[in-house]
């Protein structure tokens, strides 16, 4: 497998001293980017709101680092050349990331990144957009939170909650992953989670293509690496997945084989 590599708050300031070593093209284990922690999860409560939970009205979630801290590290790596990805959930946590980074001079240039981006004010989406900020999300996260998500924000908030289709329509540049080992890896579980929606707030839906392109250039994309993978075109690196069926149903195919650098590196046992 192919890994895209990042260094913790701890590693920051050693990081931060010399611009990331350039990866060369077909790389496994490129080290690219800092990985920060804003705040908490949903489901226990740790994500920072703006207002009180709606199940636990003296609660509004855990700060975990603070924005001053996230702007000092986002200022150093503007100017080093490092990408940074902070994990927000909440209204609260996304503002403060996304306040960070506009105070620390965050452009389209940067690709810097929110992972999760599970609930975000409406008025905040358009700043994904306009600070360049790569929406790191993970669909499966809308399945798995269906059955506490209403009751911690309450039907309003919902609106801004694992908003993909809000975020394409503002322009955002979206990349899906699967969250593993906390969500299942499957990519099936991925395109099921953006595209069948059918428990709530199926407004936000995605077509399939949408959800694919999200799955594949979207990363590829939000790695600094759309020049050599995550479209299957001549020139670019084999990296394959065949599935038992046609694209129109991958919602529920299973994956026959999977191929790295035009090797085949998993084959189901029959």
């Amino acid at each position: 497998l192919r890994l895209y590599a990042m260094g913790a708050e701890a590693d920051a300031d050693r990081l931060l001293a010399h611009p990331p070593t350039p990866a060369a093209q077909g790389a496994t284990f490129p080290l690219r980017g800092i990985k920060l922690y804003a705040d908490g999860a949903l489901g226990s409560r740790g994500t920072a709101l703006l207002q009180p939970y709606s199940d636990d009205p003296t609660n509004r979630g855990l700060v975990i680092t603070p924005a001053a801290t996230i702007e000092k590290i986002a200022r150093a790596a503007v100017a080093s050349g490092w990408q940074v990805a902070v994990h927000a959930i909440g209204d609260r946590a996304n503002r403060d990331v996304l306040d960070a980074y506009a105070h620390a001079g965050v452009g389209p240039a940067q690709r810097f990144r929110i992972e999760h981006a599970q609930v975000v004010a409406l008025d905040d989406i358009p700043r994904f957009a306009r600070l360049g900020v790569i929406a790191s999300m993970q669909p499966t996260h809308a399945t798995s939170d269906s059955p506490w998500a209403e009751k911690r924000l309450g039907k309003e908030r919902l609106k801004g909650a694992y908003a993909w289709r809000r975020m394409l329509a503002a322009g955002v540049h979206l990349a899906f992953g699967s969250d593993f080992p906390v969500e299942e890896p499957s990519v099936v579980a991925g395109f099921r989670a953006a595209v069948e929606r059918a428990d709530w707030t199926v407004d936000q839906r995605l077509t399939l293509a949408e959800a694919l392109r999200a799955f594949t250039t979207g990363a590829a994309f939000a790695a600094f690496e759309e020049s050599w993978r995550g479209r299957a075109a001549p020139g670019l690196a084999a990296d394959l997945t065949v599935f038992d069926r046609a694209a129109a149903d991958l919602v529920h195919a299973r994956v026959d084989a999977t191929i790295v650098a035009g090797r085949v590196v998993y084959e189901p046992h029959h």
